[in-house]
């Protein structure tokens, strides 16, 4: 008698692979600690508005200079580009619409970089 493969063999990798990216999205939730600080979910809260803050003063502060030099253009295009997380998340907050697990993720994941991102365009406005 011959044995027939199961198909959910073939599946069984793949099974696994989202498993494991399941729980380990769910790590800092499970653990009650968010963010590259390892802050309470209040703490973490406050962080992600004053960065959303500074990037947007940053933001606005661009958009106000009309001959802004090469390197400012980069430093701004990058902080957009790494704190858009953050726009996304602001913007459905605002708008009172459901915001997914995977950008609450991506938040998390991108809350110091911008950070950093911003006070690197605030060094280079505060030397122009």
């Amino acid at each position: 008698m011959i044995k027939k493969e199961s198909r959910f063999r073939n599946y069984i990798p793949l099974i696994m692979l989202a498993i494991s990216y399941s729980l380990s999205a769910c790590t800092t939730t499970l653990s009650g600690y968010y963010g590259e600080h390892n802050q309470t979910k209040a703490e973490f809260t406050k962080y992600v508005e004053t960065v959303f803050k500074l990037q947007n003063s940053m933001t606005s502060e661009m958009m106000a200079i009309t001959d802004a030099d090469e390197t400012l253009v980069r430093a701004d295009q990058k902080m957009q580009e790494i704190c858009a997380p953050l726009n996304e998340y602001a913007a459905l907050e605002e708008d009172k619409l459901n915001i997914t697990f995977a950008l609450l993720r991506r938040v998390e994941q991108a809350a110091v970089a911008c950070e950093q991102a911003a006070q690197k365009l605030q060094a280079l406005l505060e030397h122009k």
